[in-house]
């Protein structure tokens, strides 16, 4: 039986491999990195210049700010994992486009499946909005939500902390209840409240918290 490393080694791999996904010819592979037995994954959106030159997830300026946040947790970087839905970095660091969200998403969810965290942390907009598309961040960062089998716990991205000391004070209040959300994901604990305006999955999606 492969450990979960072996099944993650295997699955970068088959990405590097994959010369048809968007961006694999203008931009290293960043696989993600951390504890094969994480209890928090957090996923960003795509990988930037420092990510792309290191082949590592949020090693620039945003990254410092996720492991200061970590370390006020008293959290190591190694002890949770980090990874992105896109895993090359698009030209000029732009937003990913939805071909290429839905390109690498097939990789992230066997990333996920291998994993199997207790909570998702998002980090950003379109990381939340992969998995929960009716969301808005302002108004449902720092609330957890399950869906389907995954607890989702949306962040603003360190990124747009850096722009803003409001968003920063929101980033850093939501980050210290991560442990609480994490409890609350691991106990199955449902706090009862309306969910965000659903479409077709009205009942698969509700947030706890």
């Amino acid at each position: 039986m492969p450990t979960k490393q072996e099944l993650l080694d295997t699955l970068k791999k088959e990405i590097e491999a994959n010369r048809k996904l968007p961006l694999s010819s203008t931009a290293n592979l960043v696989f993600g990195e951390g504890s094969p037995n994480a209890e928090v994954l957090f996923i960003g959106e795509a990988p930037g210049f420092h990510e792309d030159k290191h082949q590592r997830p949020f090693v620039g300026l945003a990254g410092r700010l996720l492991d200061k946040l970590l370390l006020e947790l008293n959290w190591p970087r190694e002890s949770v994992y980090i990874t992105n839905i896109v895993k090359r970095r698009p030209p000029e660091n732009r937003d990913p486009l939805p071909e290429e969200i839905e390109a690498y998403a097939p990789y992230l969810k066997e990333q996920i499946e291998i994993l199997q965290p207790a909570i998702i942390a998002t980090l950003g907009r379109f990381s939340m909005n992969y998995f929960l598309p009716d969301t808005k961040i302002s108004r449902d960062r720092g609330r957890l939500f399950h869906v389907n089998k995954h607890f989702i716990y949306p962040l603003y991205h360190p990124a747009a902390a850096l722009r803003s000391t409001t968003v920063l004070e929101e980033l850093r209040k939501d980050f210290h209840r991560l442990p609480q959300a994490l409890e609350r994901a691991k106990n199955g604990v449902v706090v009862k409240e309306d969910p965000p305006k659903q479409k077709e999955d009205q009942g698969k999606q509700n947030s706890l918290f």
